[in-house]
């Protein structure tokens, strides 16, 4: 049970199982395996995706770049969490170039076309993209798994376009304080919700937990600062073949684990220091989206009218 006082304990994440095949735990710990690519320039990039979003993680040296071409369809994001990251980010806004240099904590919504990232010092640099970005998908490392999608993760149908059209948007996160009635700081574009947890300063409290489980959605945890363990537990369904032992596992940071539909889960911070963790959906959530005040950015980027979000204002 979620505690009752997490902002979260209000909602209804428990549902009926079905008989489909749960996916397992996929998790990639980038501080202790290879990059997947080294630019000219000596910058690792990581890969590793989720059925609707991909999360490239790069360690950008100074003067190093990021492009993406003129045939990038889709808007993406980019999440600076360093305590001092300094790069310059350029995009076209209707054949125009737009540039704006973010020195602070941030989520970057690039519009389409053509752009560039480049690093003022070293600056880690995390984007995500989601999976109509065909050639960012295959760079995955675990891209196998998804040849066949999984049954349980409901496709992706992106949510409506920005109010005003696509443009470079910035969104400093250390300017919006930390309030106790809402669950972290959240954005959403028209593909991703991405949710800045409140940093943990030492170990997390292991009798205060917050196991849960979501229906039909995975959830990125990604791992930007210390030592955390992910806990998740496989429901049994009426088929015994499927049920599975629990998995614990213990990753550094930078990391990246994709928890799949319906598993029990909860993320444990151990280290001693600054533990921090950004949880990624694709698409945005509706039933975070239906809480007044939670998603920041919301007067951009407006729910369907399905959802029936009540008013941000």
């Amino acid at each position: 049970m979620t505690p009752p006082t997490d902002p979260r304990s209000n909602m209804n994440t428990y549902a009926t199982e079905r008989e489909n095949e749960v996916a397992e735990l996929a998790v990639r710990d980038f501080s202790t395996e290879e990059p997947d690519e080294i630019s000219p320039a000596g910058s690792p990039t990581w890969y590793f995706r989720g059925q609707n979003f991909i999360v490239a993680l790069t360690s950008l040296r100074a003067g190093d770049s990021l492009t993406r071409g003129s045939d990038q369809d889709e808007e993406f994001v980019i999440l600076l969490n360093d305590s001092a990251p300094d790069v310059l980010v350029t995009a076209q806004e209707d054949g125009i170039a737009t540039s704006e240099h973010v020195t602070e904590r941030a989520l970057i919504v690039v519009p389409p076309g053509a752009s560039t990232v480049t690093a003022q010092s070293d600056t880690e640099v995390v984007r995500l993209f989601d999976v109509r970005t065909s050639d960012v998908v295959a760079r995955a490392s675990n891209s196998a798994s998804y040849a066949t999608p999984h049954p349980r993760v409901a496709p992706l149908v992106p949510w409506p376009d920005p109010v005003d059209g696509h443009r470079l948007r910035i969104y400093l996160v250390d300017r919006v304080a930390k309030n106790p009635q809402r669950f972290g700081r959240i954005y959403r574009t028209s593909a991703f919700m991405v949710n800045f947890m409140e940093p943990q300063e030492g170990p997390r409290d292991t009798e205060n937990l917050s196991p849960h489980h979501h229906d039909d959605f995975e959830q990125g945890s990604l791992a930007l600062a210390g030592d955390w363990i992910h806990h998740v537990r496989t429901s049994w369904t009426p088929r015994q073949s499927q049920w599975r032992e629990d998995r614990h596992d213990r990753v550094g940071s930078p990391s990246l684990a994709v928890i799949p539909p319906p598993t029990i889960h909860t993320s444990v911070a151990i280290g001693p220091g600054r533990n921090q963790l950004i949880d990624i959906f694709s698409p945005p959530r509706v039933d975070f989206s239906q809480q007044p005040g939670w998603v920041l950015n919301a007067e951009d980027y407006p729910a369907p009218a399905s959802t029936s979000e009540e008013s941000n204002r």
